[in-house]
């Protein structure tokens, strides 16, 4: 079960990052795919890709914050 909930969760957050031109959502959805592929690496027990995932996560949030309130 969890290596289902890793390859959904890797696959949403790839396609997010494909989209993300359309829109500040797709960015925003791009940034919590990394959050939930964060939790999946946590739980997997691999910490250094949770780790990883989770500063991506943040890295995205805050791109989404400058394309959303971009004049």
């Amino acid at each position: 079960m969890l290596t289902l909930y890793g390859v959904v969760v890797i696959t949403f957050m790839m396609v997010m990052y494909a989209l993300e031109g359309r829109g500040p959502r797709f960015v925003l959805a791009f940034a919590s795919g990394c959050a939930l592929s964060s939790s999946y690496g946590f739980l997997s027990g691999a910490w250094p890709f949770g780790v990883v995932e989770g500063i991506w996560s943040i890295v995205a949030f805050r791109r989404y914050l400058m394309v959303r309130y971009d004049p």
